[in-house]
Parts: C-alpha cells; structure tokens; sequence
C-alpha cells in the first residue's frame, strides 16, 4: 500500500495517523476507546475499509474528530457524549473546500460553522444517522419573529455578516433520533447568517427519520425547536422529507422555514405531542409544498399548518387533524396562492392559548382560518372540514380567496369582496353539523 495510507488499529495509530501530513488516509481497522479528541489535517480522509464500521469511543467530556478543510469521513461509528460534538470543524481556516461525510453513526452533535476565518465550503452529507445529541447547551442562536432557535442535533451555520460569504451543500439520507427517544434542541437546522449577511445554498436536503424534543420549559415564549429547520439566510432546491418527523415537546415545530426552499415534498406522517408544537410552519418563502401523508398535533394550540410571514404559490395536503383547544387546522396570515387538500380537516378542541412570533395568542381550533392580510388565489378542499369543539366554526374568513371548490360540492367563485359574506352563510348553515360542504 502506499505510503500515503494508514491502517490503524490502536488510538496511539490513530492519534500518530492525524498528525502526520504525509498520510492522506486514515483507515481503521479496530474497535477504538478512550479516544481523545483528534483533528483531520488538511486534505485528510478517515474511513473504514469494510461493512463493519468500527466504533471509536471518545474520552467522558471531550470533542470527537475536528474536521479542517477537504476532508471526508466515511463508514464510521463515533461515539461522545451527547452534548458533546462527535463532527465539528476548525474555524481558523479561511474556506472548507469539500468536506464530505458518508454513512456515519454518531451519539453526539454534528455540527459545522461558518465562523472566524472560515467563509467558503461545500458540504457533502450522503449517510448520517445521529441516534442521541443534546444541543440544548449552545448559547448563540438564530432569532427572529420574536424567538430563538435551539441548535440541531446536525447543525450547519453561516454566521458570517459578510453576503460574500457563502457555504454550499448537498444533504441527503440524515436522520435523527429514535421513536421514544428524540434528540434534544432541534434535529437537522440549516442557516445562513439572517435576512442579509452570508448565506448558504443547498442543493437537496433529505431527510429519514427525524425524532426531538426541545425540552423547552412550557409557558416559555422566546424559545423555538423544529424538528427540519430551513432558517433565514438558507435557499435550498428540494426538501425532501422521506422518514416520519415526530416532535415531543412545548415549542417544537415538526417542520419549519425562514429560508426560500424551491420545492418541498413529505412523504411520511408529521405529528407534534406538545403544546404549540405546530405540524408545518412557515415565515420564509415556498415555491410548492406537497404533503402526502397526514399532519397530526396532539398540543394545546399546536396548529396544523401556518403561513405568518413570507408565502406559498402552491401548497398541497394529504389530511390535518388537531386535538387540542387553540389548534387551528390551517391558519393563513399571508397571500399565498393555491391550497389544496385531499382528504379533509378536522379539528376536536375548543379555545385555548397558542404561541405566536413570541407571543401567546388565543384561538378556537377553526378548521380553516384566513386571518386579516391573508388570501388565496384558489382553495380545494376535499373530505370536508370538520370541527369537534362545542360552538367551534370550520371556517373563519377575514381575509379573501379568489376561487374556492371541491369535488364535493360547494363550489364558490366570484368576487372577492363577497367571497368573506358567502362562505359565513355557509358556516351558519352548517354550524350544527360542522361539516363544510355545499347547501345545495
């Protein structure tokens, strides 16, 4: 073999392999403990050479591996603490070059930063599965609409204030967590410096299965996790959430965007437990979302679906069900452009407190809400709406929809300004049953 590659099979092999610029791979062989944290030189690849995928145990309290620039990790297992970073990077060099992880394992954060020196990097994501992370303890956080953003248990950050900045990736195959024990903060967390400032464009963000809860103290309104968090400064091609996204806690929104996302497509349910927890939440801009299996909330005032700020041209649902006082089905503050859904909303609480940019509001579990300086272009919904909750209304309508229609049959098209008059005929109608349908 040549002398560029290392096999190693012992942690004095390792730490020997990692200082040495003359191996440009590091190839484990052998189960690894008592591993003190150790950085990748420049250019430096770490990997196994079989299916095996060794485990490298990192010393009580310390780091795992710091990444520099051009490195790649590959079929690997690294275990630290789960507040500590199993993946970090060096923040002295001035750009990342390609950094590429591939089919790794972590207990520990993942966690790359555009920061000091650092201002350029591609990252490459192809396979990282973190079963257990606590990114509760980071202290800087984005902030915006009146809360802060709880660190990912994979984070990737361009926190410089320089536009020219900028940092490109291609995120596919992440999950996070595991059914009845979620990764603590948020779970995969995409940001680039703020509204102005350094950005980050990623090409795909893909997602497994992605489990968390926030443990953020309940009545706390300043604080926010999200389970896949596309954050301001980020612009990303396809989002594709391929695995279930499960949230467990006061604040944690299962899906939520600040950023600009091209497309957006979920293939696998959406549930929140906690209060507030809302199903998908958006402030940013969304060329086309499509939902394809249902959104459930189980919280107090954990809505379904939400546009506060920024829009949607096109905004596609399978069904939304809430079950708590406060949770509205679908809530729209904002001119988006066609909603559909396929198989209805159906909502079972009452009135109840729910938090907004910051601040508890009250609500009634609505079905369908377009508040004031919300509309539509075009609204279809199949399956009906539907609410549970005693003198609860499907529809509340501030704002105005240029067509609505279902297969159903209540077709209402016509003019906009009587559009808000005709659909509360509609409610009074039905208010015994709460069925949204068409009296005929």
């Amino acid at each position: 073999m040549a002398a560029n590659f290392r096999r190693v099979e012992s942690v004095e092999g390792l730490i020997e392999a990692t200082a040495d610029e003359g191996t440009r791979e590091i190839i484990v062989t052998a189960d690894l403990s008592e591993v003190p944290s150790v950085g990748l030189l420049p250019g430096q690849t770490l990997r196994s050479d079989s299916d095996s995928f060794p485990v490298l145990s990192f010393r009580g309290q310390t780091d795992g591996i710091r990444l520099s620039s051009d490195n790649t990790v590959a079929d690997v297992d690294l275990i630290t603490s789960p507040e500590r970073r199993a993946l970090w990077n060096d923040y002295s060099v001035p750009g990342l070059g390609t950094m590429s992880l591939r089919a790794v394992r972590t207990t520990g954060r993942v966690q790359i930063l555009a920061r000091d020196k650092v201002r350029s990097g591609h990252i490459e994501v192809d396979g990282l599965d973190i079963r257990v992370a606590d990114a509760r303890g980071e202290i800087e956080r984005p902030r915006g609409y009146g809360v802060y953003v709880l660190h990912g248990a994979f984070t990737l950050w361009n926190m410089q204030p320089d536009e020219n900045a900028v940092l490109t990736a291609d995120l596919v195959n992440l999950s996070a967590g595991r059914f009845g024990s979620p990764v603590l903060g948020s779970g995969v967390f995409v940001s680039g410096a703020g509204d102005q400032g350094g950005r980050i464009d990623v090409q795909r963000l893909e997602t497994g299965a992605v489990y968390i809860d926030g443990k953020i103290a309940p009545g706390t309104a300043d604080e926010i996790a999200g389970g896949v968090f596309v954050v301001y400064g980020a612009h990303v091609d396809t989002v594709i959430n391929r695995g279930p996204v499960f949230t467990y806690g006061p604040n944690d929104m299962a899906l939520d965007n600040w950023g600009t996302v091209d497309r957006w497509l979920i293939k696998e349910k959406v549930t929140t437990r906690g209060p507030s927890g809302i199903g998908f939440i958006n402030f940013g801009s969304i060329r086309d979302l499509r939902v394809e299996s249902p959104i459930e909330t189980w919280g107090q005032g954990a809505r379904g679906f939400n546009v506060y700020s920024g829009t949607i041209e096109r905004a596609e649902f399978d069904r939304l069900v809430t079950h708590a006082d406060g949770a509205v089905g679908i809530q729209i503050s904002r001119p988006i452009g066609t909603l559909v859904v396929r198989r209805g909303i159906e909502t079972f609480g009452g009135t109840g407190p729910s938090l907004v940019k910051g601040v508890v509001q009250t609500f009634s579990a609505i079905g369908l809400s377009i508040k004031t300086g919300g509309s539509a272009r075009s609204v279809s919904i199949d399956g009906g709406v539907i609410t549970h909750g005693e003198s609860i209304l499907p529809l509340e309508l501030a704002g105005s929809v240029d067509t609505c229609g279902s297969s159903e049959g209540f077709p209402v098209t016509g003019v906009k300004e009587r559009f808000h008059d005709r659909l509360r005929h509609l409610v009074r109608w039905h208010a015994a049953s709460s069925q949204f349908a068409d009296p005929g």
